[in-house]
């Protein structure tokens, strides 16, 4: 029972690491196909005196991507109602260009004014309407979420990783007299720590399949009946076969670090 108690106490905190580390995969995974989805809907309206092609916003700003000219025959159709055909044959003549104008990036709200400011440096083009409010919302809801996952992961990451450093101390004391022994005989600090490593890695190796099959779990059964569209929509983004050589990856970069850290702190004092 001990035995299992003490792999445990290893267990717990390098999946809690683990499982920080597949929801930030899956959270920037998801989010970018949120943001390529409020790219994509974005748009930005420009009026401008004559007709301009793609080629002429993309030489003001390089984010413009797209643009969609606005029939003005369509503005013109719902404000002369009533009216003669000569006067709203001059209505049209006297109306501005209009254009929607996407971009290829989702971008931060001061990157809008900068493109703002560089459409506006030409003549040509009577206002530019961003839309800054509901975008600058939407951005501002984005980056708090991810600022807030990554600040709840790195301090899980950080009191994780001292419990599995404890508890490889505890390990180390565990076999303190083997180790001595070994180091009496001039055995490499590599050897010496092999009986950490051993352990260290199985316990890893454990981790990360555990880790993977929660996920696995949620991608292919959770999430199909969850009910939820996020979850529904973004399915494939769960769970990718690559997370689990991440995840192993990190496991043992863990386990060297932790090893390391045991063994040199504990010479040093006894130095």
């Amino acid at each position: 029972m001990k035995f299992i108690r003490n792999h445990l106490m290893f267990i717990f905190p390098l999946m809690a690491i683990l499982l920080g580390l597949e929801f930030y995969l899956v959270f920037e995974r998801t989010t970018n196909t949120n943001e390529k989805g409020l790219k994509e809907g974005y748009s930005m309206l420009v009026v401008t005196k004559e007709p301009m092609e793609i080629s002429d916003f993309q030489t003001l700003n390089s984010h413009i991507s797209s643009v969609e000219k606005i029939e003005r025959e369509g503005i013109v159709t719902e404000v002369v109602k009533g009216v003669s055909k000569s006067s709203s044959e001059k209505i049209l003549a006297a109306l501005p260009y209009f254009y929607n104008l996407g971009l290829d990036t989702y971008i931060h709200t001061s990157g809008l004014e900068a493109i703002k400011k560089d459409l506006e440096t030409d003549e040509n083009i009577k206002k530019v309407e961003t839309f800054g409010t509901t975008y600058q919302s939407n951005y501002r809801l984005f980056s708090f979420i991810k600022l807030i996952l990554k600040v709840f992961i790195g301090f899980m990451a950080v009191v994780s990783l001292f419990l599995i450093i404890k508890q490889m101390e505890i390990w180390k004391y565990a076999h303190k007299e083997r180790m001595q022994v070994m180091e009496i005989f001039g055995a490499p600090l590599m050897l010496r720590s092999g009986v950490l490593f051993r352990m260290a890695f199985m316990d890893a190796i454990l981790s990360t399949m555990l880790v993977s099959g929660i996920f696995f779990y949620i991608k292919f059964y959770w999430a199909a009946q969850s009910g939820i569209d996020i979850m529904m929509q973004n399915q494939e983004a769960l769970f990718k076969l690559s997370d689990i050589a991440i995840l192993l990856g990190s496991s043992i970069l863990i386990v060297i670090i932790a090893v390391y850290t045991v063994v040199f702190s504990s010479k040093g004092a006894q130095e």
